[in-house]
């Protein structure tokens, strides 16, 4: 994170938004600090790629305040906009062009863009840098997506579902681009369904659930807070397999070392992944 990293590049108070009878986000709260890369988890119609719509002034919204980069985004002007970079879910750039020309054209668009050529490398385009964008593939386009959210250099990358698409090498270069933009200083809102992505990037965490948060915090916070009991299993003496769920796993370790007077045959310690304390908290979770 940078220096200003108490400051919030992103507040949000009581956000709202309806469609018809739908309610999308239901006083929904959110702050991100500058600097920092923040991961907003949820499932789909939780609210997410709404709020994101509402962060870049591309949606109205019903009620709550919000401010960005110091502005409200629903009268943020286009110098305010040039500040902020997104990659949506559903991009789309013109076929006929090649991907130099396409990155070039956006650069335009920009005060102070980065270099096209570096960008165009970033995101792993480089040997299709000549090629239209109608011969690519659909990871190839998202590549794509990724570069023209970048091209500006922004303050703040809006992410929404980024690598759906990628291949899982794909994948790992665009984690080094976050990383990279990150040291940088970027402060960057990322939402996406890959638990491990939000964990391997994110300094802090939001759950929404129907349009609100239900849980935030970093990572390794939110499995204390939420995770529940760690599961520890091993092998009796009869051969026959056992496994506790407990809040004292070391207690129920120290026992067994004393029943079997040393080693613990087949012994496993299993606390709470991301993935469990996610589906608890969006009501998901599967029953023991």
């Amino acid at each position: 994170m940078t220096a200003h990293a108490n400051e919030l590049a992103v507040d949000v108070r009581g956000l709202r938004k309806r469609y018809g009878d739908v309610t999308a986000v239901d006083g929904l709260d959110l702050g991100i600090r500058q600097g920092e890369v923040f991961g907003l988890l949820g499932p789909n119609g939780a609210g997410k790629s709404t709020t994101v719509e509402i962060l870049q002034g591309n949606r109205s919204r019903d009620g709550g305040e919000v401010s960005v980069l110091g502005a409200d985004p629903a009268t943020g002007t286009r110098a305010w906009r040039s500040r902020v970079g997104i990659v949506r879910q559903d991009e789309s750039a013109p076929a006929e062009l090649t991907v130099r020309e396409t990155v070039r054209h956006f650069a335009r668009y920009y005060p102070r863009p980065r270099d096209p050529e570096e960008v165009i490398g970033l995101v792993g385009l480089e040997a299709r840098k000549n090629s239209r964008i109608k011969a690519l593939s659909g990871g190839q386009r998202r590549r794509l997506d990724v570069a023209l959210g970048v091209i500006g250099d922004p303050e703040l990358l809006l992410l929404d579902e980024p690598t759906t698409g990628f291949d899982p090498a794909a994948r790992r270069q665009f984690w080094d681009l976050i990383r990279l933009l990150a040291d940088e200083g970027t402060t960057i809102l990322l939402t996406t369904h890959y638990l491990e992505e939000a964990e391997t990037l994110a300094d802090r965490l939001a759950v929404v659930a129907k349009g609100r948060v239900v849980a935030e915090g970093a990572p390794d916070e939110l499995r204390r807070r939420h995770g529940g009991e760690v599961t520890v299993s091993w092998t009796a003496a009869d051969d026959s397999p056992r496994t506790e769920h407990t809040a004292t796993p070391t207690r129920i370790v120290a026992e067994l070392t004393r029943r079997f007077d040393g080693e613990i045959p087949g012994l496993t310690v299993a606390r709470p992944t991301l993935e469990d304390v996610y589906l608890r908290l969006t009501g998901q979770e599967a029953p023991r």
